[in-house]
């Protein structure tokens, strides 16, 4: 059976060079986002890739650093990302081990944008597959202390929104009566793999009781199913379950603790085009559901995450709002869901028609 990347790999490739942008801006969790997109040249072509990595110092380093790898020649795409996963591309260690492989998916998406265009070819048609419309939620925190804000304010203006919240502690009986009104919560991530983040959320009996009741048909994102209290609350909705952060390759999907419905496969996270593929194939045979998730993208890695959902997973509840969404007061004119295919003529691009 062909795999997917198998379509691919033997794209052939040709690198003169490449430069790098930063992007920053304030984003609706509170806090400034950069990051960093990388233009990979060759034969008069431009392919795009969007490093995703979440802390500032990582970004700065690189963007002082500058274009230092000698990525110049002719290859197959294969052979490209084969290259880029031999190299350290941060010239000081990272905050974060996981940014290993943000950077190194977004130098495979620059590849496979560049072959693509140097093909005169989109990606949808080198895989054999069509575009269809993505379905979306847009991630929100509520603050502290919460409020139906943000909430509210989006749905004013884009009433048809749907939802994927952060459950806190902080939640009232009260606030959670209003947003089950709404009839627009989704999904809500419990956020329990994190540690030492501004996301944090610690096991909550009382919090897990109240939202998984009060949201009967929500999928359950990264819940706490170790403390015995959390866990107990959980089990009669293992099959609503679902897992992100701890999603970076196969073997994670095989170690979760009970065969799952549904997982997050963010791309960035996977860390590269040829495992990317693999996970794809692995959870159609498998028939485990899949949704994309996004890592607050400031320039091209959200429509390449759209496109991919295009194609793999247009159905599902993915976490992929245009940015616009992202920002602490929406501007009017955004997209709802779901968003209608927009590939461009020729790459790994969406949105650029």
């Amino acid at each position: 059976m062909t795999g997917t990347f198998d379509l691919l790999a033997d794209l052939p490739l040709e690198v003169d060079g490449y430069r790098l942008e930063g992007l920053k801006a304030n984003v609706s969790s509170g806090f400034e986002r950069l990051s960093t997109v990388v233009h990979l040249q060759g034969n008069g072509h431009e392919g795009v890739g969007e490093d995703v990595v979440y802390d500032a110092p990582d970004h700065v380093a690189l963007q002082e650093a500058g274009a230092v790898h000698e990525l110049t020649g002719r290859f197959t795409l294969s052979e490209f990302c084969a290259l880029i996963d031999s190299l350290d591309l941060f010239p000081v260690a990272p905050v974060r081990e996981v940014s290993r492989l943000y950077r190194r998916w977004t130098f495979h998406s620059a590849a496979l944008d560049l072959a693509l265009g140097q093909a005169g070819r989109p990606l949808h048609a080198a895989l054999g597959r069509e575009p269809r419309p993505v379905t979306f939620v847009v991630s929100l925190r509520l603050g502290e202390p919460p409020t139906m804000d943000p909430v509210r304010s989006r749905l004013e203006r884009y009433p048809t929104l749907r939802f994927k919240l952060d459950p806190t502690s902080s939640w009232t009986p009260e606030l959670i009566a209003e947003l089950v009104a709404t009839g627009a919560v989704d999904s809500v991530d419990f956020k329990s793999l994190y540690r030492g983040t501004v996301v944090d959320q610690p096991p909550d009996p009382l919090l897990y009781e109240r939202v998984v009741d009060a949201f009967p048909d929500a999928w359950i994102e990264d819940p706490d199913i170790v403390t015995p209290e959390t866990a107990a609350v959980l089990e009669p909705h293992h099959d609503r379950v679902t897992w992100d952060a701890e999603i970076h390759s196969i073997d994670d999907i095989e170690a979760l603790p009970f065969p799952p419905r549904m997982v997050n496969v963010k791309p960035s996270r996977i860390g590269g085009l040829p495992k990317l593929c693999a996970t794809y194939d692995y959870c159609a045979q498998r028939r485990i559901g899949i949704y994309g998730g996004g890592q607050f993208e400031l320039g091209p890695g959200r429509g390449q995450a759209q496109y991919l959902a295009s194609l793999f997973h247009p159905d599902t509840p993915n976490d992929l709002a245009p940015s616009g969404f992202n920002q602490t007061e929406p501007p009017a004119g955004l997209q709802p869901s779901p968003l209608e295919p927009a590939p461009s003529a020729t790459g790994f691009r969406w949105g650029e028609r």
